[in-house]
């Protein structure tokens, strides 16, 4: 077995260990097919508000410029699919956000694996993302072959389908790479069909500026009355084209107890959210990703959609 072969081998089972889903590694370099496409989708202002997308453009596109001398994108997946849902009658948040905040959670786990790389592998110089720095987290895993870019531009699997979060380790250690694996679309549409709002305006392309996530939880002014009534009670995130994809039959409950959601959450009936208190919001997502739109942005999601 060669160094990086035995380099590569390390790394995933310690990922394993850590309780990722998989591991997919990919050379570090830059993402050329899509360079257009992100300018394309900033050009037709589907970010929206969300400015901060325009921001390294060069950096989304190229690891090298964010860790120097970078050879590796180590691409990680952790479930966040739960195995119980809240209450049928009752306003929705995304399942991402039942828990504590994934960025927490998977950022313990991240400097767990660089330490290990350190300790096993030796001097190894890196970064680790989640979702909040310009990386094109699910550009890297298709790279990767960890799954294929739904209709929906979440990525895909066929043995677990979609509720996962994505991570990265970006490193100056050569490893064995992956390869893409195929698309399983096919003509299958139930995602396009499904948006309430529209927002996947054809296949692989989401509009985040008519997305119910970017509405309920990026949107810091109003919410426009041109979508009043389109919402299917989501009051943060939302996961339609995800419920509705066939893949995602496959999807089993996590095993993460940091992702185990109040118990109340679960029981809250749309009177309870109706009357949600600051220290019942509080207490309900004391950890969680929620506060992202704190008290306020919640109460304004909720009269929305009464």
């Amino acid at each position: 077995m060669s160094i990086k072969a035995k380099h590569t081998a390390l790394i995933k089972q310690e990922a394993k260990r850590l309780g990722f889903l998989s591991c997919g590694i990919s050379k570090a370099g830059f993402l050329e097919e899509e360079a257009p496409r992100l300018e394309k989708w900033l050009n037709n202002n589907m970010h929206g508000e969300m400015s901060y997308m325009e921001n390294h453009f060069d950096k989304r596109l190229d690891p090298t410029k964010l860790v120097d001398d970078a050879k590796s994108v180590v691409s990680l997946l952790l479930n966040y699919y739960p195995e119980e849902t809240q209450n049928e009658e009752a306003y929705k948040i995304s399942k991402y956000a039942y828990g504590q905040d994934y960025h927490h959670v998977i950022k313990s786990k991240l400097r767990q694996l660089y330490e290990f790389i350190q300790d096993e592998i030796g001097e190894v110089s890196g970064r680790a993302f989640v979702d909040s720095a310009p990386v094109l987290d699910k550009a890297w895993a298709v790279k990767s072959g960890l799954g294929w870019m739904g209709k929906h531009s979440n990525v895909l699997t066929q043995k677990v389908g979609s509720f996962y979060f994505i991570a990265e380790l970006i490193i100056d250690l050569d490893l064995e790479y992956d390869h893409a694996v195929t698309d399983h679309c096919g003509t299958c549409t139930a995602c396009i069909d499904a948006c309430p709002t529209q927002a996947i305006v054809e296949p692989y392309v989401v509009d985040g500026s008519k997305c119910i996530s970017y509405f309920t939880i990026e949107l810091k002014n109003e919410i426009p009355t041109s979508v009043k009534g389109q919402f299917d009670d989501w009051m943060f995130g939302c996961d339609v084209c995800q419920d509705v994809c066939p893949w995602n039959r496959f999807s089993k409950s996590h095993n993460e107890p940091l992702f185990n959601p109040n118990p109340e959450l679960l029981s809250m009936s749309k009177k309870d959210w109706e009357e949600i208190t600051e220290d019942v919001f509080r207490k309900v997502f004391k950890k969680s990703a929620v506060k992202r739109t704190k008290f306020d942005g919640l109460t304004r999601n909720i009269k929305f959609l009464k």
